[in-house]
This record gives C-alpha cells, sequence and structure tokens, in this order.
C-alpha cells in the first residue's frame, strides 16, 4: 500500500471505530484489552492519534524529550467517540500538509514521516476491532489492508524492544519462522539469531518460499494480523501451526506489541 492509502485508510478506520461505539455504553468491558473498558480504548486510540499528530507537525528529528500533548479530553466518557473524531480530523489535515516522504525520527525501521501514518493506521485498526468484539459485532478486515498490517508489524518489531521488552528475548541459534497468508500472496519468514531476529527480505523470502522453515502459521491475513496482535491466538479456528513448538511458544509468548 502507498502512504496515500494508509492516510485514506486511517480516515476509514477511525469513522468505523467512532460509528461502532458512538451509542454503546463506555463502561463495556474489552476482553481482548484485560481491565480496559470502552472509555479506556477510546482515551487510548484518541491519544495516540493526536500524539503522532504532532509528532508530524513538528517534524521531528531526534527523539522526542516529552509526550505532553493537550489532549481536549471530553469530560464525559459518552463524549469519546465525537471526540476521536475530531482526533482523526486533525490528523487528516496534518497528513495533507505534510510531505510523507519526508525524513523524519521514528522508533522503526522507516525512518520518514509516512512511518507515523502507517503505525496510526494499525493502532485504530486493531482498537476498533477490540471495540467491535466487545461489543458482540463481527470485525472485518480488509485482506490487502490485513495483508499489509502483517508487514508493517513484523518490520517494525525489532525496534519495539522499548515499549515490548520482552522481544529481547527473541533469540535462538539461526532458527526461521514462516508466517504465510492462504488468502492470497504474502509470505514473512523471520530469523532468530543468537544476536536478534528480523524479518527477511522480500526478495530473499521469495527465493526461500519453498524452503522448509523450522516452524509455519498459515492463515488468512486478517486472522495472521489479529493473531500477531494477540487478539487470537494459534489454536483458533482457520489458523494452521506446524513445526517446531517451542519456537512457536517463544514467538507467541515474547513478541507482544
Amino acid at each position: 500500500m502507498t502512504p496515500n492509502e494508509h492516510v485514506d485508510a486511517v480516515a476509514a478506520e477511525t469513522h468505523r471505530f467512532a460509528t461502532a461505539v458512538r451509542s454503546a455504553d463506555p463502561a463495556t468491558p474489552v476482553p481482548t484489552c484485560p481491565d480496559w473498558t470502552l472509555a479506556d480504548l477510546l482515551r487510548h486510540a484518541g491519544s495516540v492519534q493526536r500524539w503522532f499528530t504532532v509528532l508530524l507537525r513538528q517534524r521531528i528529528q531526534t527523539p522526542p524529550t516529552s509526550r505532553d500533548v493537550d489532549l481536549k479530553l471530553p469530560e464525559r466518557a459518552e463524549d469519546y467517540p465525537a471526540w476521536l473524531t475530531e482526533a482523526g480530523a486533525e490528523a487528516a489535515a496534518t497528513f495533507a500538509e505534510t510531505d510523507l516522504d519526508a525524513p523524519m525520527w521514528a522508533w522503526g525501521a522507516d525512518q520518514h514521516a509516512r512511518f507515523w501514518v502507517r503505525r496510526m493506521l494499525f493502532e485504530t485498526l486493531v482498537h476498533r476491532v477490540d471495540a467491535e468484539l466487545a461489543l458482540g459485532l463481527g470485525p472485518e478486515i480488509d485482506p490487502d489492508l490485513a495483508a499489509d498490517g502483517v508487514a508493517e508489524f513484523l518490520t517494525n518489531l525489532p525496534h519495539a524492544t522499548l515499549f515490548a521488552p520482552h522481544t529481547a528475548k527473541l533469540r535462538a541459534a539461526d532458527r526461521t519462522l514462516r508466517f504465510t497468508r492462504t488468502d492470497g500472496d504474502g509470505d514473512w519468514l523471520i530469523h532468530l539469531r543468537p544476536d536478534g531476529f528480523g524479518l527477511a527480505p522480500a526478495d530473499a523470502t521469495a527465493t526461500t518460499a519453498d524452503a522448509d522453515a523450522d516452524a509455519t502459521v498459515s492463515a488468512t491475513a486478517a486472522d495472521l494480523l489479529l493473531l500477531l496482535y494477540g487478539r487470537t491466538d494459534r489454536s483458533a479456528p482457520g489458523i494452521t501451526a506446524s513445526g517446531d513448538e517451542d519456537l512457536l511458544d517463544l514467538w507467541f509468548t515474547n513478541s507482544a506489541f
């Protein structure tokens, strides 16, 4: 997907999120985010959007020293859906006036402004799914968008140690873990080494597509995305996991984002 497609998808996901919760009880528990209610979920999602928007406006070139942001948080939780919509509108306005290919500090692999748009997209999408699951709705995710989310997650996870400290345990003596999409093109090969782990380049993955990995997980793009984010597990219907069980346990125990 292109950065402009990510921009459009942020707007669409924000709208879907706000629409889903507009008439819901803010005190509704969110099972996929233990100890959170819908109010907590909305407050988090809107805060992240505003924080990323501030970073984009400032075109930061070094890690920020403060996360103080005027959240404009309403007093009543019932007003949070409209507040999230406003956050999305502010983000869209900032995207429109930003060169998304401009160099910019980011905690992930892509040191450009576009990193923050793509990261905002999948933060919003996954929490939209959380909200819909909490409300007993059947979440739908566009397959190609989900595949882009899988790639984004696996590309950036090696850089996420600061806020996902257990990823430092993703070490092994040259083991491989493959994630394969069953509803279209998509194959991601993770190498775990004694000094770390990382996603193999797309061309390298293509040349080893027929090679056996030490463990393999196969599912639709949407199921892979939700699995990687811990919203489902590898025993769920439609997900096939095979190979080294210890390696699978190592990954899913320590890859929480």
